[in-house]
């Protein structure tokens, strides 16, 4: 969620107006004012760069916990489940490594970053759809394999320069929104889930059964 909010903010800042087609996420962490020719021509300037990168270095760190912490609560005790929480710690990794090198700054360690969150963390989603556990409502399940699918098959698109009407910067967040939206809907799904627990006098569970 904090994500999505600073992602507003630090767009909000720019005395040219940030596109969401034809502006990477990165330019919004971007440390200095330049024109950037490739992969497609246009002006960064993010004056709120450090709060931006602040936000992926917190996603990332989050992802991390969360993929280690939800044990029973989300997952099957199978190796299916083991890689895809493992996976999408590495997408967790990703954002922490974009965060702390922008692309203005470390290109190279960037787009590992970038790379770790939509291959890495797209595959994970793909498998999460296998491996959440039984208690998990069935749309859910099929949901998150069928949200990995969708952004593997934009990354790809994106890596082709095929962005389909959507410009360079709308074909990456098909890239990399449905992780961020999936984790959105399992964090509001265990709140609520827990509410219900509590309303109805059960004890939270313990931490030991969580991983």
């Amino acid at each position: 969620m904090q994500f999505f909010v600073i992602h507003v903010i630090a767009e909000s800042a720019w005395a040219r107006p940030y596109s969401w087609a034809r502006n990477n996420i990165s330019d919004l962490g971007n440390a200095h004012c330049a024109l950037q020719s490739e992969p497609e021509p246009r002006y960064i300037c993010s004056p709120e760069h450090s709060l931006m990168n602040g936000s992926f270095v917190a996603l990332g760190v989050l992802l991390v916990v969360g993929a280690a912490l939800t044990g029973g609560s989300l997952w099957r005790r199978s190796r299916t489940a083991a890689v895809s929480r493992l996976l999408l710690a590495c997408a967790g990794a990703g954002f922490v490594l974009a965060g702390l090198a922008p692309s203005d700054v470390d290109e190279n360690q960037h787009a590992l970053g970038a790379l770790l969150i939509m291959a890495a963390g797209n595959i994970g989603l793909v498998l999460t759809g296998f491996a959440l556990a039984e208690h998990v409502a069935a749309p859910l399940r099929w949901g998150t394999s069928l949200l990995g699918v969708t952004a593997i098959t934009a990354f790809g698109l994106f890596l082709a320069q095929h962005y389909l009407g959507l410009g360079m910067g709308g074909m990456e967040r098909v890239a990399a929104f449905p992780l961020l939206l999936w984790v959105l809907a399992v964090g509001i799904r265990g709140f609520i889930r827990r509410a219900d627990r509590l309303h109805q006098g059960v004890p939270a569970e313990h931490p030991s059964h969580m991983g």
